[in-house]
């Protein structure tokens, strides 16, 4: 866990965070004070999101003394954004995108839900890039400034975050599409393959 932190922070320079622990006592739940928590596992707490960062010192002591922590990314700034949809809806707009012929950066899968990184945009580019869409389907979600995404290999109440798509191997930083693409091609795919997924 630590080396997939350090790698994110320092050669990515994808500011990251330790995520609150699975509660041991029930795998659904969280070891954050919110009985209700729908993301168990999966979100900053103390520290605060705002700790987020790249530096190596900080990253190693966090993961020292809190090995199995999931970790966390903070999302936008110089980091990637992304735009998630339910995990079923995910691989068929996925294997409608690779049909294609789009080209596609990381993608992360959560149990439920996967998350296509994305170029850092503003909440301005996304409002504008929503509002000219006759539709959009109520089950994508968006990791913007401010948002946050737990990383692989991090473990949740949920389960295992892995990689559907995994950054090239030995690469730098990396390389993301611009979020007008993604939506425009999710959009599309779900709409013509039918797929209105609940939001989850």
């Amino acid at each position: 866990m630590i080396s997939a932190a350090l790698t994110f922070a320092t050669e990515w320079q994808w500011p990251v965070l330790p995520g609150v622990a699975p509660d041991p006592r029930g795998l659904a739940r969280c070891g954050c004070p919110d009985p209700e928590c729908t993301v168990p596992g999966a979100h900053p707490f103390d520290p605060g999101l705002f700790a987020a960062t790249t530096d190596e010192r900080m990253v190693r002591w966090w993961w020292s003394n809190r090995p199995s922590a999931p970790i966390v990314m903070a999302t936008g700034g110089r980091a990637p954004c992304a735009v998630s949809l339910p995990a079923l809806a995910a691989s068929r707009a996925l294997a409608a995108l690779d049909r294609q012929g789009m080209r596609l950066g990381p993608v992360v899968a959560a149990p439920h839900r996967w998350a296509i990184l994305v170029a850092p945009y503003s909440m301005e580019q996304l409002g504008e890039l929503l509002y000219a869409k006759d539709f959009v389907p109520g089950s994508l979600r968006f990791h913007g400034e401010g948002g946050y995404l737990a990383l692989p290999p991090s473990g949740t109440g949920h389960g295992e975050i892995r990689w559907e798509r995994a950054p090239l191997p030995g690469s730098a930083s990396p390389w993301v599409p611009d979020v007008e693409a993604v939506v425009d091609a999710v959009v599309e795919a779900l709409t013509r393959t039918g797929v209105s997924a609940p939001e989850l």
